[in-house]
């Protein structure tokens, strides 16, 4: 079963000041993370975009890898960013989509003790939204961002379950689809009552809530 994780960051939510601030920004992202940016991104890409940018890469790695790692423990800094390739300025990401490969977005590769991961990130005024996989190939990964009227937890829950159970209604319209929570913590999806054969990954933030998955068709 392929790995797959995703994180959203709604940018009306962070702490510009804070987030620019060296004892903030040291957790997240080390020295040579911050050589990268200076040296390649700092023109086309403001500072806390950046540091907002690995964050979602790195959580988004960690529900990759937590799904099959269940002791795995979220540190951002064993989480390393080896390259980042950002899209051109005239870009204009879509709300939703299925498969990254014909999209400009943000590719990147990310290293956790040996283990190589694939990033694919959009980047927005309202939000940045990372999605990551064990493989180089987004073509098939489906995946959503919507923004929502409420950010209470339990709204921002019940809102991407319904995008999710939405699309794959769409997808498998012959099937019956439950979503469960596993003891330690990522969604399980139960298709006609046994654990299908992809995983899903939900995010959410303020009031942006999305999921991403690889379908087995």
């Amino acid at each position: 079963m392929p790995g797959i994780g995703n994180d959203i960051v709604a940018m009306s939510a962070i702490d510009v000041e804070r987030t620019n601030q060296y004892r903030f920004f040291s957790k997240i992202i080390v020295a040579q993370e911050q050589q990268l940016y200076n040296d390649r991104l700092a023109s086309a890409l403001a500072f806390e975009h950046f540091v907002w940018l690995a964050w979602s890469m790195k959580e988004s790695a960690y529900k990759c890898l937590q799904r099959y790692q269940h002791n795995l423990v979220f540190s951002p800094s064993n989480v390393l960013i080896g390259e980042v390739q950002l899209p051109a300025n005239n870009a204009k990401p879509p709300m939703e989509g299925i498969g990254f490969d014909d999209l400009l977005v943000c590719k990147s590769q990310l290293n956790f003790r040996g283990q190589h991961l694939f990033s694919r990130s959009i980047i927005t005024a309202q939000y940045i939204v990372s999605v990551v996989n064990d493989t180089n190939d987004f073509s098939h990964t489906c995946w959503r961002v919507k923004k929502i009227g409420s950010n209470d937890t339990e709204d921002q829950s019940l809102a991407v379950r319904d995008m999710l159970l939405h699309k794959l209604h769409e997808l498998y319209p012959a099937d019956e689809f439950k979503i469960e929570k596993s003891i330690f913590g990522f969604p399980v999806l139960l298709k006609n009552g046994a654990e299908a054969d992809f995983p899903v990954t939900f995010a959410h933030h303020d009031h942006y809530a999305g999921y991403a998955f690889i379908p087995d068709i």
